[in-house]
């Protein structure tokens, strides 16, 4: 595929996309840790949720509500299950999307038992109205549930048992003071090192039955883009490359020849990436150019883009947004290869604006 081929791989279809898919979600049910001392890394959030569960438990009450925020795919339903199991409760699962009325939410909130988890993921996306009932249903569990329409509508208190709520966001935000107020317990997942990565790659291959070497992990790690989800991908799809091209067992070589397959580099960059990375610098000689223009050149939206694969590139530090538009930082250039015009910059460094 040349570099400035349109991409034909939607971006909930990435193999280091952070999105889970119908697959994703049933092997994380089977690779997800059980209690805190399980979970791998997320030291400091561990260490005081630890803590807050503990003190719950040892007044008899339920626990403070947990609001976790970060990307996808750092752990946070995970953190959610453990939370009920730690307290002994059963949980709840529903998301912010599917919450469109306030009746939506009535009629979860009421059907809850005493000590109850619920979790709703993307709570940001949830409706204002309902959103106005959560405030509530949090603070004083109770919600008046509206009986009626027009003048003769009469509003019916329905008092709830205490329950947990455990909002999860990756775009914290959007949400409105109000209700970020009511958590007792507010926590930020953040990317994972490489070497906690491998610890999860290890413990995955445990749990898959396959066998794979420290320098095997290694490689599947540093490509995993801090993620544990995108690590446990990589490691499912070495592993049938293992299965099929080698003996099974998955060495740094068998590693970097799955993924040279897939199209992953060693940074984890996949080819939109650098089909994005590629149109900057050989198009556009490393930028400034607009979203748009930069988009087209790709053959990919706008949206996608700007969504889907600049945030990995910008953290990387590969790619820069400036007023002017896109671009390309040296790192960049480095990565792919490839030498910067000498004409880009002056003796000292700076934009030679007179081409001299």
């Amino acid at each position: 595929m040349n570099w400035d081929d349109s991409i034909d791989t939607p971006a909930s279809e990435r193999l280091v996309g952070a999105s889970a898919d119908g697959e994703d979600q049933a092997v994380e049910a089977a690779l997800r840790p059980k209690d805190l001392g399980e979970f791998i890394g997320q030291e400091k959030v561990r260490e005081q949720l630890d803590l807050v569960l503990r003190a719950a438990r040892a007044r008899g009450a339920t626990a403070d509500h947990v609001l976790l925020s970060g990307a996808p795919g750092l752990g946070k339903t995970t953190l959610s299950m453990i939370i009920a199991a730690e307290m002994g409760a059963p949980i709840r699962i529903t998301s912010g999307p599917a919450i469109q009325h306030a009746g939506d939410l009535a009629a979860i909130l009421s059907s809850l038992q005493e000590g109850e988890v619920l979790f709703l993921d993307e709570i940001h996306r949830m409706s204002r109205p309902a959103e106005e009932m959560l405030y509530m249903a949090m603070e004083d569990f109770r919600v008046d549930v509206i009986v009626g329409k027009g003048p003769g509508a009469t509003a019916i208190p329905l008092e709830l048992p205490p329950f947990t709520l455990v909002g999860a966001t990756t775009r914290a935000g959007l949400l409105p003071p109000p209700l970020r107020d009511r958590f007792g317990f507010t926590a930020h997942m953040e990317f994972y090192e490489p070497r906690e990565l491998e610890r999860v790659v290890h413990r995955s291959a445990n749990l898959l039955d396959v066998e794979i070497d420290p320098d095997g992990a290694a490689e599947i790690a540093g490509r995993s883009r801090g993620t544990p989800r995108i690590a446990n991908r990589l490691l499912r799809r070495v592993r049938d490359y293992a299965q099929v091209k080698a003996d099974g067992l998955i060495t740094r070589e068998i590693a970097e020849a799955a993924l040279a397959v897939y199209e992953v580099d060693a940074r984890g960059l996949d080819r939109l990436d650098r089909a994005v990375l590629n149109a900057l610098l050989k198009l556009f000689g490393g930028g400034p150019v607009g979203l748009s223009t930069l988009a087209v050149a790709v053959g990919e939206e706008r949206e996608t883009v700007e969504e889907v694969a600049e945030p990995f590139l910008v953290r990387e530090g590969l790619l820069a947004r400036t007023p002017r538009g896109r671009v390309a930082t040296p790192a960049a250039w480095a990565h792919l290869g490839l030498t910067p015009p000498r004409q880009a910059t002056g003796g000292n460094g700076q934009q030679d604006l007179f081409g001299t």
